[in-house]
């Protein structure tokens, strides 16, 4: 049987590139207190004013 290796093993995505539905849904309190969530930072341009 293979070891088990202890800390943290690496995650991998569980959702499909472009699923802009799921990074807009807040994290539940349970899953903050587990440190079950990811930080989300959008970046738009703003392109009213052509420079």
């Amino acid at each position: 049987m293979p070891k088990k290796k202890k800390g943290k093993q690496k995650k991998e995505p569980v959702t499909a590139p472009g699923d802009e539905e799921i990074l807009t849904r807040s994290a539940s309190k349970e899953e903050i207190r587990r440190g079950d969530f990811t930080r989300v930072t959008t970046l738009s341009l703003d392109e009213v004013d052509p420079s």
